[in-house]
């Protein structure tokens, strides 16, 4: 009997009501929910779970951990835990943007400091230029740009500067985290968009400033809501994530993505909305379900490196047997002139 587990942390609306929808919609199929209980795990250790549904272990270590584990036994993991650990936002939009994606100009950041509990001196840092060239980054981006965290999310330490005066002042206030300088998009519109198995998006009316979701479904045109799907649809096959959302500054029919690594995102009832909160009910239960009956372990590996050409079909980490298959086959072993022949063995 498949059994699809739920790690989650302080949520309230969605767990209860997604483990009693899974649970109904799951019985004739014999797949059930259940929260993930776990208190220490052993090497090899066969989970309980066919499918784990991840909503915390960017916060709790060991549950990282265990998930990695547990997509080890064969357990299918939404989202991909060692994806998930190595992506940054940074990293996202060069991939999108060689994909051809509408990016806002961006530049990483060295840090303003580092914690505490590290043990660097100004020797440890001989690799970085100094001074940091901030008017040429503001040349660049443009002004007024925006100030925020490489990695990170919950608009937490996001800033719009105007000057250097202003970026500067943010920028003292950033340590220990690495950060991006973006050019700001003065959109017209705004969209964030829920994500389902890589390929189901729906684009959703968004009011960055309140925070708050808008049920309004002919807010985009047809032509510019197709064009929002399609790269939302190409963002997700790219880094693998089946439970995410993207967001889109719109600035006259151009969608740029500013937003797309939040693969925890929220689904509390209250915040976006009992339109939406039944929406992701419905479409997260049939996904898990699905997942459970017939999800194949690597569909959860990002594909960026196949979509551009750089790596085996499925990934490097998607497909190790034919990367191997194909180094191995590609290695001759030669001896350098004048050297003396290898020693014969019995």
């Amino acid at each position: 009997m498949p059994i699809v587990g739920l790690l989650c942390g302080r949520e309230y609306a969605f767990p209860p009501a997604f483990l009693d929808r899974v649970n109904k919609l799951g019985a004739k199929d014999g797949v059930t929910a259940e929260f993930v209980k776990i208190g220490g795990t052993k090497m090899g250790e066969k989970p309980r779970y066919q499918v784990i549904v991840d909503r915390i272990s960017h916060e709790v270590e060991y549950y990282r951990g265990y998930l990695k584990h547990a997509a080890l036994q064969g357990t299918y993991v939404i989202n991909n835990p060692f994806w998930w650990t190595a992506d940054d936002k940074y990293f996202n939009y060069a991939v999108a943007s060689k994909l051809g994606i509408a990016i806002p100009k961006t530049v990483l950041l060295p840090q303003k400091g580092y914690p505490k509990d590290i043990d660097l001196t100004a020797e440890s840092l001989h690799n970085l230029t100094y001074p940091v060239d901030w008017d040429g980054f503001l040349d660049y981006v443009g002004r007024p740009a925006i100030l925020k965290p490489y990695s990170g999310g919950g608009w937490k330490h996001v800033y719009k500067v105007n000057n250097v005066t202003e970026l500067l002042e943010a920028y003292d206030k950033t340590a220990p985290y690495c950060m991006t300088l973006q050019e700001f998009v003065d959109f017209d519109k705004y969209v964030r968009c829920f994500t389902f198995g890589k390929s189901d998006i729906v684009p959703v009316h968004y009011d960055p400033k309140e925070r708050r979701y808008l049920v309004e479904h002919d807010y985009l045109s047809p032509a510019l809501g197709a064009r929002v799907v399609k790269d939302a649809q190409t963002i997700n096959q790219a880094l693998g994530y089946e439970m995410n959302t993207i967001e889109f500054a719109i600035k006259g029919d151009i969608p740029y993505a500013i937003d797309f690594l939040n693969p925890a995102p929220d689904f509390e009832r209250d915040r976006i909305t009992e339109f939406y909160f039944e929406m992701v009910l419905d479409k997260m239960s049939r996904l898990v379900i699905d997942r459970a009956l017939r999800g194949a372990p690597a569909n959860p590996w990002p594909r960026w490196e196949e979509m551009l050409g750089v790596g085996a079909a499925n990934g490097f980490t998607g497909a190790p047997a034919a990367t191997a298959q194909s180094a191995s086959a590609s290695v001759t072993t030669s001896l350098p002139a004048g050297a003396p022949p290898a020693a014969k063995t019995k």
